[in-house]
């Protein structure tokens, strides 16, 4: 199990205000609340990352005629 690190964080008086009522609404504690925004936050950057990748390569193949996996076929085969 990961060992936890303790840190100090500043929030806005609102953005406290609703991660606590978060927190207390999901019988949550605020630290949880927190891991778990950041949680969401890394898999929404890698989601980001991810559509950027697929729409180079998709680009990619559209330069080279490839609109189908018909098409795919036919350029892997040679």
């Amino acid at each position: 199990m990961a060992t936890a690190v303790k840190k100090t964080i500043s929030l806005p008086a609102e953005l406290a205000r609703d991660a606590e009522a978060l927190a207390k609404a999901e019988g949550k504690t605020l630290s949880a609340v927190i891991q778990d925004a950041l949680r969401q936050t890394r898999v929404e950057r890698r989601l980001q990352e991810l559509r950027g990748m697929q729409g180079y390569w998709s680009r990619k193949a559209r330069d080279r005629g490839i609109l189908t996996e018909r098409d795919l076929e036919r350029h892997l085969r040679g």
